[in-house]
Formats: C-alpha cells, structure tokens, sequence
C-alpha cells in the first residue's frame, strides 16, 4: 500500500490482537488504535491470547519481544501454527536484534517495529499488514472461485452454447478481479522493499544514496541486457537492498570501508550477504532478490564466496549486482573531477572482467556510461508543482525523498486527497516548500 492510502479491499473494522506484560504499553496501544479507528483485542498473557485467537479470526498480531512467561518469537511462531495466514508484527528493542533475526526466520514474522515506535508508523504498518491479510483471502476466495467454474465448463454439454459463453463471461471476470488483486498485491511487495530501504537510508552508517545508485544501474543493465521488466525489477530491488544484512551487525564491522578492517573483522563483514538471505526467508516473494544478494560476492572465475562458483553457475541477478556494486564502490573512493572518478571506477572493473565479473556484463556496464545514461532519472515530459497545485489523479513522475532520504512517495503514485493533505502537513516542518515533479 502506497503512503497515505487506507485499505480499500474492505470497509469492515481492522481486527487487532496486542500481548504486551506492560500494562502502561497496553493501554498506549489501545489508546493509539482507538483513535485511527481499529478494533484491538488487548492481553498481558500469552496463553490467554493463544486462546482468543483460536476461538476469534484476528487479521493481525501484535507482540512484545520481551515477556516473562514467553518471548515474542515463541508466542509469535505458536500464531503461524494456528493461524498461519494471520499478519504477525513484532515490537522489538534496538538490543534484540539477534531474538528479532530468529523471529523472523523461525516465526516468519511480516514486520518489526523498534520500541520506542512511531505512532504514523505502527498505523500504516498495522493497515499495510491488514491489507496483505485481506488480499490473501480475496486471491483464495478468486480462486476457489476459478476451479469451481472451471470444473463446471467441463460438464457442460456442447450442446449448450448459449450457456458456455455465458460461464465462459463469468469465469474471464472472475479472472480479471484476481489479476486486480495481484497487480495490488505487487505493489505490496514494492513497498516491503520501500520500508527496508527506509531502514537502511536512517541508519548512519550505511549510504541509502549509494544504495540507490546501485539499484537503478542495477535495472539499466537488467534492461540492455534485453531481459524482462519482472527481471529488471528483481535486479534494482537486490541493488537497493543488497547491504540489508549490516543491520543486523556491531556498526564497528560496517562503518570502515571494508579495504580498512582487519581480517577478523573481514570475515564478519562478509556474512552479511548470509544474514540478509535469513532475514528475506519469510519473504517467499523475494527469494530471487534474496539469492542475487546471497551471491554477490562469487567471482566469474570461480574464486568467490560463499559457494565458489563460476561463470554462469552465478545467477545472472548477481553478476549484476557485482558490477553495478563495485562501480559505484569505486567511484565513491575516487579522488578527482567527475570524469576522472568515473574513468578510474570502470578503469578498475575492465581490469578484472573475465577474472571476478562477467565479461557480458562488464560490456553493458561500459555501455551505459559511454551513453552517459547514468545521470539523472528520465521521467517524460513533466511539470513541476507545489502541494497547493496537486490535484486528485495526478501521477508521481520521480520518487518523492525527504531531508533525510526517506522514501515518502514512489515513483507511480497516483495522488489522492488524503496523500496530498499529509504532503501539506509534512511540507509545515520543512525549510523550504515540496517541488514535486508531475507527468504530463
């Protein structure tokens, strides 16, 4: 779901489960729910939550990390065993960051939220999660719907004409609505990679800019390479998330260049391709973005990590990857004018082609940047408007940042009263006013 948009798959309340043993927690929860309109069922005990939920349908569980009786991931892993479609959020502290990996790999938890948590965030996220949860059931309910009607064509008698291209109507229709749903929830899995860049662009250390560069030449090559624009979209989302594992490491591994670590702080350094792959395990829509970014570190010859293998055995997301990577690496470390940095960063990858990258790669990558279309993002023909000019049904021609990197708008979204009124509110803490770029 895109930032300021609500659940539109149902109008019926959002059904919320909270265990917190923190009564002042809890009732902050309440209160917050409350006032946005969503219906929490609230516990201090996990036994007594386990059994709401197996006598109520809840669309998302909220749980604490740390309990006395039983942590957040055990409670949470017990939900997935009941209800395995129902959205599990875990409220976790920025010391739990080992109990938040193993949650996420053992519970199969959708979302985390950092105590002290954001009361925008927890909302949009909670909403996000209901609307994944009602999405999963409308796909099902579709196609249920989809073998019934195709089980009755087959009893049809050819006779019937009439009534086969009555069924046959009723059956494209019903597949029109699932194709909806599954265009809706793509975008749902545009946004999970928006809300882990967002984690990445806040943390200090790492380079959300970088990040971003990464991922856009990532998509470049993936598209003169002539592959699919599915494939080019898993290229860029590996680029942007190709550094997520470092989240879950000491800031002391990441915060150096790795040219400046010691040996010990190396090896560590380089699990974090490792550590992303289990925190993208529960993300099943993601495993070829989460096996590009396991990759990355192969060599073409056959000298890489973590498995040593060679040539095509690498899958091709990741020798992508590799080159878009190490470029911007180089030209990040460079010293001199533009042009001397961008010469000396592909100077360094011509040097290795054939060795560490893939030779076809290597030549789109040269490509791109003798046609000099690494620079700025084409949108088309655009203008440019303050948030007193956006109208309804107006579309986002470039991705909307704030002072700090965060992703408020993407690229795509189609602007809404209500994602225009939190524009207006945003731009009020702002030194200077919103220019947004609008298609024509």
């Amino acid at each position: 779901m895109e930032f300021g948009e609500q659940s539109t798959t149902s109008n019926e309340a959002i059904r919320v489960l909270c265990l917190d043993d923190e009564t002042n927690v809890i009732r902050s929860l309440n209160r917050l729910f409350r006032q946005n309109g969503i219906h929490a069922e609230l516990c201090s005990d996990p036994q007594q939550a386990l059994t709401l939920i197996r006598d109520s349908s809840f669309e998302v569980v909220i749980s604490d990390m740390r309990m006395p009786e039983m942590d957040g991931a055990t409670f949470l892993h017990e939900v997935k065993r009941i209800c395995p479609d129902t959205q599990r959020i875990l409220l976790t502290g920025y010391s739990d960051l080992a109990s938040t990996i193993k949650a996420i790999n053992e519970s199969g938890i959708h979302a985390y939220i950092q105590k002290p948590w954001d009361n925008d965030i927890l909302v949009h996220t909670v909403r996000e999660c209901s609307e994944k949860y009602r999405l999963k059931s409308v796909n099902k309910r579709l196609n249920e719907e989809i073998v019934q009607k195709n089980a009755q064509l087959t009893e049809l008698n050819e006779n019937l004409e009439g009534l086969v291209q009555k069924r046959t109507a009723q059956i494209r229709k019903v597949l029109s609505q699932l194709e909806q749903a599954n265009q809706k929830e793509h975008k749902e899995h545009r946004a999970t990679v928006e809300l882990l860049y967002n984690f990445l662009n806040a943390n200090p250390f790492i380079d959300g800019k970088k990040a971003k560069s990464i991922a856009k030449l990532c998509k470049i090559i993936a598209k003169k390479l002539e592959l699919s624009s599915e494939v080019a979209e898993t290229a860029m989302m590996s680029g942007y998330l190709a550094e997520v594992g470092l989240l879950a490491m000491d800031p002391e591994i990441y915060k150096s260049p790795p040219r400046k670590l010691s040996e010990a702080q190396k090896k560590i350094y380089y699990t974090h391709p490792s550590i992303a792959q289990l925190m993208l395990m529960p993300a099943q829509h993601l495993s070829d973005v989460s096996e590009a970014i396991y990759h990355q570190f192969e060599k073409f010859n056959g000298q890489g990590i973590p498995k040593g293998l060679k040539g095509k055995e690498i899958p091709l997301g990741s020798q992508i990857l590799a080159v878009a990577r190490d470029y911007y690496d180089n030209l990040y470390s460079a010293n001199g004018s533009d042009k001397e940095k961008a010469d000396l960063a592909l100077d360094l990858i011509r040097t290795y082609r054939g060795n560490f990258y893939s030779p076809e790669v290597v030549d789109i990558l040269e490509q791109a940047v003798s046609n000099n279309e690494l620079g700025q993002e084409q949108v088309g023909s655009v203008d440019i408007l303050t948030t007193e000019k956006l109208k309804p049904g107006m579309i986002l021609g470039l991705a909307l940042h704030s002072n700090q990197g965060i992703l408020l708008l993407p690229k795509g979204h189609t602007f809404t009263d209500k994602s225009i009124d939190k524009l207006k509110q945003l731009e009020t803490q702002r030194p200077i006013p919103f220019r947004i770029m609008v298609k024509q």
